[in-house]
């Protein structure tokens, strides 16, 4: 009888490299369905994709309302183009505005360059280090989007060239323009700014008008690098806003634009988080005089409660202490996006399948998935509606910078601190967000350091996710010293509160500060009735705020009798 079968030896072989070969189709099969999975859950985002989307959902088109310019630039000959580039819409620019040019050189929208007036301290963006994206200085590249200029992609950019002002960036009205980076980034990179249109140059141009709340919107409400990441305050709700949450921009409220407030000549306006006004003592100023302030009380006065009731004329004696906004901005973060309050890079550097990733698992009340995750920036914590902190402020903000040595042993180090107390009559309680943020830090020298985070080469931190040749590079190319050792040091951000003013019935009770475990009850050093211990104190200060507000009611009666004898 012949034995077909072969050796059990090979027989063994067989059956190794079936069940190997199976193993591997299932580790493939595997393999593939969790890509898809991943690709498919809205939960998860492959790629490096930011900033993509800044452009595109400020194009809010609105029916035009009868201009009031003495020009209309859709009919003039020198826009008709053909542009093939910003610069060239510049140029046509500048040949009848001939002056905005000089103007506009002043601007730190174009200069990222301020010198406090106060402090004595270098700030702008060019310079500072902060605790979202930490150093604009040697990522111009990716951060110029932002920049009212063409072809910065290096702090040695030229700006005495008025030609590579971007007019368009403040200007234009269609939704259409946007700007993209000027140099390029790492592979991983690579995704962003695809199957974008043609800028149609010419219809740009002769779309411009005075700046909008979609021109400002698309850089200053994605601030630190996404929708209401920064400031809490300003989101994209705001370039349509209803109006509970914010009377002021609301198309059912006042309808402002934003340089209704900020407002201005010579492209200079005001407003600036370096200095602020805090106490406008001024007010309306006096009557026909414009005030070139962006204060509440350049509108509303230092007075803007009625004094025809008891509750009128007491509120008007808090505004020498207490800003506008404490009362009338409850909380920020309104209207569905959420902001962000944390941010640890130690996470950073998660791969699916060598590819960088999004992980997004915080659904915002407008239901956008935001992302808590993210390869290139670690991990994200957000809040809503919520409760701004409140300390005594004077305007003045002083930076931590490139310089600044610090202990790390004294815990949190504030990016950005501010000055005021009870004592100073030019201090009010002010409302701020509070950012806490786990950042890199030179752990010889002691110093926040500058990070190389975009380019095209194995140093970039978005591509390669290494902190330590991020730092090196970053610290190199700006020829400042570097001990080589880095770590991990908390941080906090101060961000005042200026918007999302709610209509009048929503701002504070008396009862939200008044009250033990209000909303002050954190600042101590002075007498506020209702929020202490002791009732007898309480009780004096209530008769004496009774017996002031009897005496000047008995005053005016007293006037009102005698002036009717007087009659008689």
């Amino acid at each position: 009888m012949i034995n077909h079968y072969p050796p059990a030896s090979k027989r063994r072989m067989y059956c190794f490299n079936y069940i190997s070969l199976s193993f591997s189709i299932l580790i493939l099969t595997l393999g593939w369905v969790t890509t898809t999975l991943a690709s498919s859950d809205p939960k998860i985002e492959m790629g490096i994709s930011e900033y993509t989307k800044t452009d595109e959902r400020h194009a809010i088109i609105k029916p035009k309302k009868e201009s009031k310019a003495t020009t209309d630039h859709t009919k003039l000959k020198e826009l008709q183009g053909p542009f093939f580039s910003g610069p060239e819409v510049t140029k046509a620019c500048l040949e009848c505005h001939n002056t905005a040019g000089h103007q506009f050189m002043k601007n730190k929208h174009w200069t990222w360059d301020y010198k406090h007036p106060k402090t004595g301290q270098h700030l702008g963006k060019s310079v500072l280090i902060n605790n979202f994206c930490t150093n604009a200085r040697g990522n111009e590249g990716m951060c110029a989007q932002c920049h009212a200029g063409y072809n910065m992609d290096s702090p040695d950019f030229d700006f005495t060239n008025q030609e590579n002002m971007d007019c368009l960036v403040c200007h234009e009205s269609t939704g259409t323009y946007y700007k993209t980076p000027t140099s390029k980034g790492n592979k991983a990179c690579s995704v962003m700014f695809e199957s974008k249109p043609a800028i149609d140059w010419a219809a740009v141009a002769k779309s411009v008008e005075m700046p909008t709340r979609n021109n400002c919107g698309k850089c200053h409400f994605y601030g630190g690098g996404g929708d209401n990441v920064k400031h809490g305050d300003l989101s994209s709700v705001l370039f349509d806003p209803p109006k509970d949450v914010d009377v002021h921009m609301s198309e059912a409220g006042e309808g402002f634009s934003c340089v209704t407030c900020h407002v201005g000549e010579g492209h200079e306006w005001a407003g600036s988080r370096y200095e602020m006004l805090v106490n406008d003592e001024t007010g309306t100023g006096k009557p026909g005089m414009p005030r070139d302030v962006a204060s509440c009380e350049s509108c509303h006065s230092a007075s803007p409660h009625p004094i025809t009731s008891v509750q009128g004329i007491k509120l008007n004696s808090h505004t020498q202490t207490v800003a506008c906004e404490t009362c009338h901005i409850p909380a920020i973060a309104r209207g569905g996006v959420a902001t962000e309050v944390d941010w640890d890079w130690r996470t950073m550097g998660k791969l699916k399948d060598g590819e960088g990733f999004k992980l997004k698992e915080y659904t915002q009340g407008d239901g956008h998935h935001r992302a808590t995750y993210k390869s290139i920036k670690g991990t994200f914590t957000y809040a809503e509606d919520l409760e701004p902190m409140y300390a005594w402020f004077d305007g003045t903000m002083n930076y931590t910078t490139i310089a600044t040595k610090f202990d790390p042993s004294k815990g949190p180090i504030d990016i950005n601190s501010f000055s005021g107390s009870h004592d100073d009559p030019g201090s009010r309680i002010y409302p701020f967000k509070r950012m806490h943020t786990t950042q890199p830090y030179d752990k010889g020298n002691n110093t926040l350091p500058y990070m190389h985070l975009w380019g095209n080469d194995d140093s970039a931190l978005w591509g390669n996710y290494d902190f330590g040749k991020a730092i090196e590079a970053g610290m190199k190319k700006n020829g400042i010293p570097y001990s080589g050792e880095w770590g991990f040091i908390e941080t906090y951000s101060y961000w005042p509160i200026n918007h999302m003013v709610a209509p009048k019935d929503d701002a504070l009770s008396c009862s939200s500060c008044h009250s033990h475990d209000g909303r002050l009850d954190h600042l101590k050093g002075f007498y506020m009735p209702g929020r202490g211990k002791n009732e007898m104190l309480d009780l004096i200060g209530l008769l004496a705020v009774l017996g002031t507000l009897g005496g000047v009611l008995g005053h005016g009666a007293l006037r009102m009798i005698a002036t009717r004898r007087r009659k008689v």
